[in-house]
């Protein structure tokens, strides 16, 4: 790689760190794009080309997983949840949730999660951590926060 690649993944991933901190504030494109230096649209085209997924697919995906642990903790409504981790839009979220995850996040949390409490909870993290599922809609395609 040339130094200007080398330091253009720097900014990648400082703007993916920033997402991954910041999950539960209402993030634009924009916000992003300033701390990687660049432009929107071309901050866009980078970082699909570098992770395999938009920036706004990445901040679901970070929502989804935080939602999950905070859904099998069952201190939280649904509602709750879903403002916890930076949606705006129950209905949204609910579709996203049902659609990586394969089931409403109200039956996520109804579902037993004991298996998990005997797993170390790095182990846990990773094998909860949300995958887009077969015939689902492409990462990162647009769907309302």
């Amino acid at each position: 790689m040339t130094p200007a690649e080398l330091d253009e993944l720097a900014h990648l991933r400082r703007a993916r760190d920033h997402m991954d901190r910041e999950f539960a504030r209402p993030i634009g494109v924009a916000d992003v794009a300033r701390v990687a230096l660049m432009s929107p649209a071309h901050f866009t085209r980078r970082f699909r080309a570098a992770y395999g997924e938009t920036p706004h697919g990445h901040l679901m995906m970070r929502r989804i997983e935080r939602a999950k642990l905070l859904l099998r903790r069952r201190e939280l409504s649904v509602t709750e949840v879903c403002l916890a981790v930076g949606c705006t839009s129950l209905g949204s979220f609910s579709a996203r949730f049902t659609q990586v995850v394969g089931e409403s996040p109200t039956a996520y949390r109804a579902r037993d999660h004991g298996d998990l409490d005997a797993l170390p909870r790095c182990v846990a993290k990773y094998g909860t951590r949300p995958a887009y599922r077969a015939g689902s809609e492409k990462p990162g395609a647009p769907v309302g926060s």
